[in-house]
């Protein structure tokens, strides 16, 4: 059964399980016997843990001498429990415990005489005959409360719930949702940006409503579809979508709710699963995550049949494609790590299909974009292409954050609608964090970020080979002091040498910069290093571009199961190593020479183009190629504006701020490309 009372069940033909009467459930019961029993313990607990301290004979005669004794209960073994009367009007308050225990020896224990004193001196006196078969029961009575928790709270539960699991019950049950098209509100109309993957998929769901108009050549329809691609490219929606077109019942579960404490569950679950679904086919199977599951079997230390992920795949390898097949239930899996994947899982006849969810390209970001701008209000200056343009590399899931981030930076600036301002902003937010207009900045550490970034954008601007400049700002954002943003023209699905080697140099434009202006460096270059370094190294490594070691993949090996993913061998002995080296040294070295020469060639060009930056904080490309070829900006500074506030900048002694900011290692292309800081 699915969980939650919004779900339908299928076997209920469409309606809500459960009668219109309420009653009481057995479950409420069994809580409610079970509070009582504990409540029952309660009390015996208090009764029996009552304080009688214990008195000696001679206490006990003194008490009945001073006719002190209000009650005793005299005992068969020679015990004497009894409590003390309280003290008289204008006498002092009693000290200590009015209760009292007297344990008599037997050879001095005469019940008649202790009566006769004790009622000489107005008490009462009571005799209990204890009953064997009562001390008992008393004495089992907590064993018995405690085995009937567990049969009321475990084992009751447990076979209640029934279930192909057995003892293991509710354990054993499949935790899928049962989802029609009425409840997930997807449609393929919704989906934009992978118009493959809908087609391919879409031929699924035309099966499952048509299934003549297949078999009629003698077609069979494939029996599981794998979802490859990045995170937020779009797997999960597009399987929302299936769901929402087709009109059968479809079984959603991710991989994790497999996983269980006990051997065996997830084998259970999944043959509760396949069950239910092929009583209720045709229907679909949809597995989110399966990686977690499904990964390549023998691949842990143990190496053994026994452990509990492995008996889950197994079981979901049987289901698929084994003895008893179904050709009316289509599975439909999703992943980014297809690579780990068991080879028996992906091959033919289980999942024969892997359609790949990627990145969208261009055209793909424009759809993505119009999809989810249907929901906010849009300015008159909103240039949609612009905006898919500005950012290639950005997967479904960021451009429609890239979409409510740039509604909620229009409602903090108090505007009717969404400008093309709001959504560049929002684009910078995400991609490298919030701007920081009110940092307070050492005027030094200001001009080297702006000379910094001068030189970014210098080399950006003359590379004929390299992404065409956007801007360039010396505003602090997230944790860098500035970044020059390129806007690439196109998407690029190959990455040719020429324009690799102008990708360093741009690199390589801010350190250089400093050098020339300052004749000093700082540490604001070091994640640019790390981006030239790893071109370079990739290039000789993986694309065969390094003229001194030849077309020879020397990359990391990752297609080796277990522990041999991790051990960081390599397949190429200490000398190539020290080719491949020298050869990444080689390269980043005529970057850096070319740059070099470049800049100190144009010492004024890049000095303008910091001095505007001083000025005005942040400049565009067009302003920026302005200056290049001489020509003035006119147009209100960040001074002139104080100054025509009547105002005076306060210029304050802040810690250094961090030119560099860590990106995150989307590889190459990542754009649109900046250099921070």
């Amino acid at each position: 059964m699915p969980e939650g009372d919004d779900q339908l069940d299928p076997k209920n033909d469409g309606k809500k399980p459960g009668g219109p009467g309420v009653r009481m459930s057995r479950n409420l019961m069994s809580w409610l016997v079970l509070i009582g029993l504990a409540l029952l313990l309660v009390g015996l607990l208090q009764s029996s843990l009552m304080p009688y301290p214990e008195i000696s004979i001679s206490e006990f005669s003194q008490l009945v001498q001073d006719q002190k004794i209000k009650t005793i209960q005299i005992k068969e073994d020679g015990v004497i429990e009894g409590r003390k009367k309280g003290p008289a009007e204008g006498e002092p308050s009693a000290t200590g415990p009015l209760n009292f225990r007297v344990n008599y020896p037997h050879e001095a224990f005469d019940s008649q005489f202790i009566e006769k004193l004790v009622k000489s001196g107005g008490g009462e006196v009571r005799y209990e005959k204890q009953n064997q078969l009562v001390l008992v029961l008393l004495s089992m009575l907590p064993w018995i409360l405690i085995f009937g928790f567990a049969w009321f709270v475990i084992f009751r539960q447990l076979r209640g719930a029934g279930g192909p699991g057995g003892m293991l019950g509710s354990f054993g049950r499949s935790r899928h949702r049962v989802t029609h098209k009425d409840h997930t509100g997807v449609t393929f109309a919704d989906v934009a940006g992978v118009e493959e993957a809908k087609e391919e998929v879409q031929e699924i769901v035309e099966f499952l409503k048509s299934p003549k108009k297949f078999q009629r050549l003698g077609g069979r329809i494939p029996r599981g579809v794998l979802l490859v691609g990045e995170p937020g490219c779009g797997k999960t929606l597009l399987a929302k979508a299936i769901a929402g077109e087709a009109d059968v019942p479809f079984f959603s579960i991710s991989g994790s709710d497999f996983v269980e404490m006990f051997v065996g569950v997830g084998a259970s679950r999944v043959r509760d699963l396949f069950k239910q679904a092929k009583e209720n086919s045709p229907c679909i199977i949809f597995l989110d995550e399966i990686d977690a599951v499904g990964r390549r079997r023998g691949a842990s230390f143990t190496g053994g049949g026994h452990d509990e992920r492995e008996q889950t795949l197994n079981a979901i390898l049987v289901e698929m494609d084994g003895f008893e097949t179904n050709s009316q239930v289509v599975v439909i899996a999703a992943t980014n790590r297809a690579d780990v994947l068991d080879p028996a899982l992906i091959r033919p006849g289980r999942f024969d299909r892997q359609v790949y969810v990627g990145l969208p390209d261009l055209q793909g970001r424009f759809e993505i974009l119009k999809v989810h701008m249907r929901k906010i209000k849009l300015g008159p200056n909103v240039d949609i292409r612009r905006i898919a343009r500005g950012t290639p590399m950005f997967s479904g899931a960021e451009l429609a954050a890239l979409v409510n981030e740039a509604a909620l930076v229009a409602t903090m600036r108090n505007r009717e609608y969404v400008g093309q301002e709001d959504l560049e902003e929002a684009r910078d937010k995400i991609r490298w964090g919030r701007a920081r207009k009110k940092a307070v900045i050492d005027e030094r550490d200001r001009r080297i970020t702006a000379y910094h970034e001068a030189g970014h954008a210098f080399i950006q601007a003359t590379e004929s080979d390299a992404d065409p400049l956007h801007k360039v700002s010396i505003i602090p954002r997230g944790a860098a002091g500035g970044a020059t943003f390129a806007l690439p023209e196109r998407d690029r699905m190959v990455y040719t040498k020429s324009y690799l080697l102008a990708t360093m140099r741009v690199l390589f434009g801010g350190r250089i910069a400093e050098q020339v202006f300052f004749n000093d460096i700082s540490s604001g270059a070091s994640q640019d290093i790390r981006q030239a370094t790893d071109i370079a190294r990739r290039m000789v490594r993986e694309w065969g571009m390094g003229e001194n070691v030849g077309f020879v993949y020397y990359g990391d090996e990752t297609s080796r199961p277990g522990m041999w993913e991790m051990s960081g061998n390599r397949d190429y002995s200490d000398k190539t190593a020290e080719s491949i080296d020298s050869e990444v040294k080689r390269i980043l070295d005529a970057a850096f020479s070319q740059t070099q020469r470049a800049i100190t060639e144009s010492r004024e060009k890049v000095e303008l183009i910091a001095s505007a930056l001083l000025k005005y904080e942040t400049i565009t490309g067009e302003e920026v190629n302005a200056l290049i070829r001489g020509e003035p900006l006119e147009r209100s500074g960040v001074g002139d504006l104080l100054d025509n506030a009547a105002s005076t900048p306060t210029v304050g002694v802040a810690r250094p701020v961090p030119l560099d900011r860590p990106t995150p290692e989307r590889g190459l292309g990542s754009g649109p490309l900046a250099q921070p800081g």
